[in-house]
């Protein structure tokens, strides 16, 4: 290496994926579009969830978690089950996808679309990919959240 060149040194940590913006539709009926932004933010320490905050224009806003596999897979076939569920649009000029969020009280239909999305989730991928996304999970911990109370152990 010549000495007046830097030295060119590998990433040790990855670059993290900004936060993605979208205008969405919430379909108020069959023919009634109401346009929302939503905010796609994804956190390289906890990679199999992609949290969303749908902006209200006026108000507080609204923040869900999702499964990043149940998003990309909702981009070209039925994904999802229960209360959070997402697929492909008909073809038309501009590819999307349906993501329906549903609770006892209400529900709400979004058109998604597909293409920003789909590039976004690809870059979280290449940070870490499905195969990895659950390597750093600490399962004692989880469990005990999930428990709901720590565990004790008997002597």
């Amino acid at each position: 290496m010549h000495r007046d060149q830097p030295s060119l040194k590998a990433l040790s940590t990855p670059q993290p994926v900004p936060p993605l913006l979208l205008d969405l539709d919430q379909m108020l009926d069959e023919f009634t579009p109401l346009p929302i932004r939503a905010a796609f933010h994804f956190d390289a320490d906890m990679p199999a969830v992609i949290t969303v905050e749908f902006l209200a224009e006026r108000g507080p806003s609204l923040v869900r978690r999702f499964g990043r596999e149940l998003l990309h897979r909702g981009l070209t076939a039925m994904s999802g089950c229960g209360d959070v569920r997402m697929w492909p649009a008909l073809p038309r000029e501009r590819p999307s996808s349906w993501l329906l969020l549903e609770s006892e009280e209400v529900e709400a239909l979004f058109e998604v679309p597909a293409a920003p999305l789909a590039q976004w989730l690809d870059a979280t991928y290449r940070i870490t990919s499905a195969e990895a996304e659950m390597d750093g999970l600490n399962w004692d911990g989880f469990l005990r959240q999930l428990l709901d109370g720590p565990v004790t152990s008997s002597e």
